[in-house]
């Protein structure tokens, strides 16, 4: 593997950690290997002994808390989900309205991937299991319920209606990423197409209260 990866990353020795410090340790570790992942897009490019040499410490060091390549990715992963979910979750708190609400959380989604492209290409790219992931899709789908519950879109199966709607997202986004060049229209503008004929919500375009992705 090479270890190129890590340049401009790497320190001078570290100290060993004081008693106690260990997770602390652990979560430089995964802060490491977050940005490098955001910098490859590809965890399969991604180097232990890289992120040791970025942390100052010795490889058998990471191992302690990762027994391998897998483990540290899917818990930079989860660091990373938790707060694509948290920037959607207060978007979504933000409006009392159920609509509106989904809509800020789809948009939030979006201008967090414009944020950490290379990051979002390994959460739904990389051949590493992410079952914390499926709490993005357990709150799309109390969104729309509530939505449905509000009679602001139509009755149904919340489930199916969120599946479409994060099948259509996440597949919108990952194209954007991986085929920037096709002529897409902003993204408020798709969003709200998807709201309309997936969820059935009336047309909301011209709402400028959440963050716009291009």
């Amino acid at each position: 593997m090479d270890d190129t990866t890590s340049a401009g990353l790497s320190a001078g020795p570290r100290r060993p950690n004081a008693r106690g410090q260990g997770e602390r340790l652990r979560e430089e570790i995964i802060s490491a290997a977050a940005q490098m992942l955001g910098d490859l897009a590809d965890d399969e490019a991604l180097s232990l002994r890289a992120v040791a040499r970025a942390v100052s410490v010795s490889p058998t060091s990471v191992y302690l808390y990762f027994p391998d390549r897998d483990a540290l990715v899917a818990a930079a992963m989860q660091r990373c989900h938790a707060e694509m979910l948290q920037a959607a979750d207060e978007a979504e708190a933000a409006h009392q309205d159920p609509a509106l609400g989904l809509r800020a959380r789809i948009l939030a989604q979006a201008a967090w991937v414009q944020e950490h492209p290379g990051i979002y290409k390994v959460m739904h790219e990389s051949k590493v299991g992410m079952p914390f992931k499926e709490a993005a899709f357990t709150r799309t789908t109390a969104a729309v319920q509530r939505c449905m519950d509000a009679g602001v879109a139509p009755p149904g199966d919340a489930a199916t209606v969120a599946l479409d709607l994060r099948t259509a997202v996440i597949g919108m986004l990952s194209l954007r990423i991986n085929e920037p060049d096709l002529p897409w229209p902003p993204f408020p503008e798709q969003a709200d197409r998807f709201l309309s004929k997936l969820v059935g919500l009336a047309p909301l375009a011209g709402e400028t209260t959440v963050p716009q992705a291009k």
